[in-house]
């Protein structure tokens, strides 16, 4: 096997010792493989004996250099999962240059919100700069750890809670190196949830029948069911109210005299748009009202957003229909087919 290598040595440095019909050569030599031009140094020991009127090789000892030997710093998984703590210690200073010092002089950071690799402290330095400003403090929800020799890699999912309550998940990965006497990041890449990038689907379709979501909490005359259909940060520009609705409770105030009339609507024209995790519905709608008979039609816009697992109503704006008011408008000119 060794000869595949196709092997030459050389002797670096050698202590001869001459016996009895024996001698003994110590030293260090250095063999070039001719197979790769590899270089290997190594320390040997050649005992020599008279042997049928030869000398012979009585004992041959080879080892490698010890110094090169690789020991292993020992560490725990427990102590590996410990090293993020230490960055997100690093975090809570505030400090670009004290997150940037956990990072190995060859470290890689591949950050979630830039596309810029940062493979130098500057780089990582500059990124950080404007993350902190978002106050960032993490929590590993799951991880995977390999420990090597004096290397060591945590992987899974980690969550942010930044200053003002907003939270973040993503995907992380960290290898470590044992670097001048301690743990460094020699690689950092963070990511986003990949599935939290899927826009929710929707057809056509269903967003029209959002609508009827709409009317039958308007059928149940509970203002609370209704206000319940907008979003967190929903805006309800009502027909009959001068006043814009922009919280729960201007919503449902609202509909506590609206509901009186016992509204049934149904949709005579839709339009509508879908876009990620949004879609629109825009067209006229009739209204009958219950406890009257009257029927009211007036044109609305519903946008809808994807929010808490469901579809809430994110903007609504009803009006009447102008021309009642301000006399016909010109049709515009509709073009015939031409047919061949």
């Amino acid at each position: 096997s060794f000869l595949q290598k196709k092997p030459q040595g050389e002797i670096l440095e050698s202590n001869v010792t001459i016996g009895h019909n024996w001698c003994q050569d110590a030293g260090i030599y250095e063999f070039t493989m001719g197979a790769t031009g590899d270089k290997v140094k190594g320390r040997y020991s050649f005992v020599y004996v008279w042997e049928d009127n030869e000398w012979k090789i009585n004992h041959h000892h080879s080892s490698v250099m010890p110094e090169g030997i690789v020991t292993a710093e020992p560490i725990t998984e427990k102590e590996v999962r410990s090293l993020f703590n230490l960055w997100n210690d690093a975090l809570a200073t505030k400090d670009p240059e004290k997150v940037a010092d956990r990072y190995s002089k060859a470290g890689v950071l591949l950050p979630t919100v830039s596309d810029v690799p940062r493979n130098d402290y500057p780089g990582i330095v500059d990124y950080f700069t404007n993350f902190l400003k978002l106050e960032p403090q993490g929590e590993i929800e799951s991880g995977n750890i390999i420990i090597g020799t004096n290397w060591a890699q945590d992987a899974g999912i980690y969550e942010f809670t930044m200053g003002n309550g907003a939270k973040v998940k993503g995907r992380y990965t960290f290898v470590y190196v044992f670097e001048d006497g301690e743990w460094k990041i020699s690689q950092h890449h963070s990511s986003v949830m990949p599935e939290g990038t899927q826009p929710k689907a929707i057809t056509e379709e269903e967003v029209k029948n959002l609508f009827q979501l709409w009317n039958m909490a308007l059928a149940t005359e509970d203002p609370d069911a209704v206000a319940s259909r907008y979003a967190s940060k929903a805006v309800l520009l009502p027909t009959v109210s001068d006043v814009p609705r922009t919280d729960y409770d201007l919503i449902k105030d609202y509909f506590v005299s609206f509901l009186k009339k016992k509204p049934q609507g149904e949709i005579l024209e839709s339009n509508v748009t879908i876009g990620h995790d949004w879609c629109q519905d825009a067209g006229i709608y009739e209204f009958t009202m219950g406890s009257t008979g009257d029927k009211v039609k007036g044109r609305y816009s519903f946008v809808y957003v994807w929010e808490d697992n469901q579809w809430k109503i994110s903007h609504h704006h009803s009006s009447v229909m102008p021309e009642a008011f301000l006399g016909p408008a010109p049709k515009p000119a509709v073009k015939e087919a031409v047919s061949a």
